[in-house]
């Protein structure tokens, strides 16, 4: 069992500057070059690997062009053109809904507020916070995805166990200048190390910090259940 740093603030700190060192180059993998394809992509990202998400919209952002395009799309045909995405036909139906409310009540561009942005259908504060960050270089928040979750109640960063809670639990800890890298680094991290089924603690650059460590821990933090 790794021993923490001797506050939240201090152990969220060392996480930060650990990662960072060993992923320099850690950023967004979605692949995107405007805004609405930004939040297309991160809607269809829930529940789905990024990397299939880059495989569907590669063809997708050829086909449809600006939010009119998807508004006015039918739903089958819209769901065939994502079928390889999970849950594909609400995915379909979120996107043609939120396009045709950035038409109506955006002049047809993606709101840059949290509140505008939660009110598009299938959008909630994890998509909106990352196309505030990335759409819009406007950060309020700490998107909690699947690895920020995991991570972050292994790490003994927080004891919540919703996206909403943690981001706020983070929030506090976390220094500002990091919150968007932070996401970005868990994903890297828990990718290549600390994977949800068989982490590597033995190669972990935080095995020494984490009180999840399997070496000695006899709990899965982010699971509460034994290794």
């Amino acid at each position: 069992m790794g021993t923490p740093r001797e506050t939240p603030q201090a152990q969220a700190e060392a996480v930060v500057d650990r990662l960072e060192a060993e992923y320099p180059e850690s950023t967004i993998s979605l692949r995107y070059s405007n805004r609405l394809e930004l939040l297309i992509a991160v809607i269809l990202s829930a529940q789905c690997t990024d990397e299939r998400v880059n495989k569907e919209t590669k063809h997708l952002f050829e086909t449809y062009d600006g939010a009119e395009d998807y508004a006015n799309a039918a739903q089958d045909e819209l769901a065939e053109d994502l079928n390889s995405i999970t849950y594909y036909n609400s995915k379909a139906e979120y996107i043609r809904d939120s396009c045709a409310t950035i038409l109506e009540e955006h002049d047809g561009e993606v709101p840059d507020t949290m509140d505008e942005l939660t009110e598009l259908s299938g959008v909630g504060r994890k998509t909106a916070n990352v196309v505030l960050q990335h759409g819009h270089d406007i950060v309020e928040g700490i998107v909690v995805d699947t690895h920020v979750q995991r991570l972050s109640r292994r790490l003994g960063l927080t004891e919540e166990k919703y996206p909403e809670r943690i981001e706020q639990d983070l929030i506090e800890i976390v220094p500002e200048a990091d919150w968007q890298q932070f996401t970005h680094l868990c994903i890297d991290h828990g990718r290549a190390t600390c994977t949800a089924q068989n982490p590597d603690c033995h190669d972990c650059v935080l095995a020494d910090i984490c009180p999840s460590e399997k070496g000695d821990s006899e709990i899965d933090l982010a699971s509460g259940d034994p290794w």
